[in-house]
């Protein structure tokens, strides 16, 4: 091979290796770039999640803030409500004849077995007054109760509890079997006067 053929030859391979290391640097750059279009790609997509999340927070945080501004204002509308009712009960207390209208007070030995059953009680019975007075013409005093009744709103619990147990007797055919006796002494209900067994009726009239 003469020197000519030969030098000719050796730059030949010489170019292709470069060639080569320079596709091989492209395709590497290739492979990064791809690589890092991915993770852009991603944290573009991330960046637009957060935002989205932010615009709701923000949102929410919009709505929240009008709620506690609705509710400092009803807070300051019941501050004042109560502020004149303090002044009220105060003034309903200096007077020579406040002593004759304030409500007759319950014996604390005598505690309720559940909540309201006083108020309950005493105001089933004022609109039973309420009822015999009007029909007996005593005009006034039905007045005078019904001004009380309008005033005092019962807790409901007397009359729940009636009708729950009215409810369980018939469930149960009025008849005092075991479980219905069981389920009695369980909430400390009398069904017995002596050795007598009392109807239900008669254990609904003494309890409620």
């Amino acid at each position: 091979m003469e020197m000519s053929e030969f030098l000719e030859r050796a730059a030949s391979e010489a170019a292709n290796e470069e060639l080569d290391v320079q596709k091989a640097v492209v395709e590497s750059l290739a492979a990064d770039k791809a690589e890092q279009d991915e993770r852009i790609g991603a944290l573009q997509a991330e960046n637009e999640r957060l935002q989205a999340e932010q615009g709701r927070l923000q949102a929410e945080n919009s709505q929240l803030q009008g709620t506690i501004a609705g509710l400092e204002q009803q807070i300051e509308a019941l501050q004042r409500s109560l502020a004149k009712v303090g002044d009220q009960l105060a003034a309903n207390t200096e007077g020579e004849l406040s002593n004759q209208v304030t409500l007759l007070e319950r014996n604390p030995e005598i505690d309720d077995r559940f909540v309201g059953e006083t108020r309950d009680h005493v105001l089933e019975v004022i609109a039973e007054a309420r009822d015999e007075a009007e029909k007996a013409g005593r005009i006034r005093r039905a007045q005078l109760l019904e001004s009380v009744i309008v005033a005092n709103t019962p807790v409901g619990n007397l009359s729940q509890r009636r009708a729950e147990l009215q409810k369980f007797f018939h469930d149960n055919g009025n008849i005092l079997s075991g479980p219905v006796i069981s389920r009695l002494e369980q909430d400390g209900i009398a069904h017995k006067h002596g050795e007598d067994y009392l109807l239900p009726s008669e254990i609904i009239q003494r309890t409620y």
